[in-house]
C-alpha cells in the first residue's frame, strides 16, 4: 500500500491474543504503536489539527502550541512537520528524553516546565505556561487536548470501531486514562453499539481523574494532577487504580515473555486485567488497548538502575 502522508499510516487493525493473562476468558491487546508516530496519539493529534483546520483557526504558517507527557507531544510534530506549522510543546521531567529528543528531531520547540502543581502533578502547571504564552502572543493556537471534542471523535470513529469490527463481540474493554480522550471517544462508541460491554477506565494510583488521592507518579501517559474537561466518569462501569511498580513488572513480563516491549500505560492495562483475574465468567472476551510500544521507556521502565532508584527494586 502507498501513502501520501505520513499520518495516513494508521494501523489499526492489529490485536495481540494473551492466552494466559485471565484464565478461562479471552484477552485481545490491540496494539497502537506501529504507526510511524509510534502511539495511538498520531489519530489524536490528526483529529485536533484538522478540526481547528476546518473551523480556520489553523491557516498556512500557524504555530500551535500544546501539551504533552510525550506520546502527543510527538504526533503532534510528525503532523506538523508535514504540514508547515511551527509547534511548541509543553512538557514536564518525567518527559522521557527520547520522547523530548524525538520532537526536537522533527523540528519543534520543547519547553520543560518543572514547576509542581498543587496536586503534586505537572498537569497545570504546563497548562498555566501555555496560557501565559497565548496571551502574550495571540498568533499562537492551542489545541488543548483536554477539553477539545476532537480528542474523543478520533477514538469514536476509529480506535472503538475497529475493535468492534475486528473481535464482534466484546464483554470487557481496558481503557488506560491520560488525557480521557481514548477512554471518552471508546466509551461512548461502546455505549451506542455494544451496550452490554462493561467499560473498565484504568488511572494511575496518585491520579485525581476520578477522584483518586493525588501522589506522586513517575511514568508518563496515565492519570493526571488534574481532572481534564473531557471527562465523564459517568462512562465507567469500573475503575481500577494501578502502581506504578505493578505497571513496570507487566511491561517487563511482556518483554521477557511475548518479547514485545510495551509503555507504561500499556503495563498498567494489563496488570488491571491480572488483578481482576479469575473474576471473569467463563470463555469472557476482553479487549484492552496498548496506546505505545516501549523503546521509549528503556531508560526508565526497563531500566534496573532506574527502577531501583524509584521502587527499591522490583520484587
Amino acid at each position: 500500500m502507498i501513502y501520501e502522508k505520513t499520518y495516513d499510516m494508521v494501523t489499526d487493525d492489529i490485536f495481540m491474543r494473551l492466552p494466559y493473562l485471565a484464565p478461562g476468558a479471552e484477552v485481545f491487546l490491540k496494539i497502537e504503536g506501529l504507526n510511524p508516530a509510534g502511539s495511538v496519539k498520531l489519530k489524536t493529534a490528526l483529529s485536533l489539527i484538522e478540526d481547528a483546520e476546518n473551523h480556520g483557526r489553523l491557516k498556512p504558517g500557524a504555530r500551535i502550541i500544546e501539551s504533552s507527557s510525550g506520546n502527543l507531544g510527538i504526533a503532534l510534530s510528525s503532523i506538523c512537520a508535514t504540514k508547515g506549522y511551527a509547534f511548541t510543546c509543553v512538557v514536564d521531567p518525567n518527559t522521557s528524553a527520547t520522547s523530548a529528543d524525538l520532537m526536537r528531531a522533527l523540528g519543534t520547540e520543547v519547553v520543560v516546565v518543572d514547576t509542581l502543581d498543587a496536586n503534586g502533578g505537572f498537569l497545570q502547571s504546563r497548562i498555566s505556561y501555555i496560557q501565559q504564552r497565548t496571551a502574550t502572543d495571540p498568533t499562537m493556537i492551542w489545541l488543548n487536548q483536554y477539553a477539545n471534542p476532537a480528542n474523543p471523535r478520533a477514538h469514536y470513529d476509529q480506535t472503538a470501531s475497529s475493535m468492534l469490527k475486528e473481535l464482534q463481540q466484546i464483554d470487557y474493554l481496558f481503557v488506560g486514562v491520560g488525557s480521557t480522550g481514548t477512554f471518552v471517544g471508546c466509551a461512548e462508541y461502546f455505549r451506542e453499539y455494544s451496550p452490554d460491554t462493561r467499560v473498565v477506565a484504568v488511572d494511575a494510583a496518585g491520579s485525581v481523574t476520578f477522584g483518586g488521592v493525588p501522589g506522586r507518579r513517575r511514568i508518563p501517559g496515565l492519570g493526571a494532577s488534574r481532572r481534564p474537561e473531557l471527562c465523564r466518569p459517568e462512562l465507567a462501569d469500573e475503575v481500577v487504580y494501578i502502581t506504578e511498580l505493578d505497571a513496570v513488572r507487566e511491561c517487563r513480563l511482556m518483554a521477557r515473555e511475548h518479547g514485545l516491549l510495551v509503555g507504561g500505560s500499556t503495563g498498567s492495562v494489563l496488570a488491571a486485567i491480572r488483578q481482576r483475574g479469575g473474576t471473569f465468567p467463563t470463555a469472557s472476551r476482553i479487549a484492552a488497548i496498548s496506546p505505545d510500544l516501549g523503546e521509549r521507556y528503556l531508560r526508565t521502565v526497563y531500566d534496573d538502575a532506574w527502577v531501583a532508584e524509584q521502587f527499591g527494586g522490583l520484587w
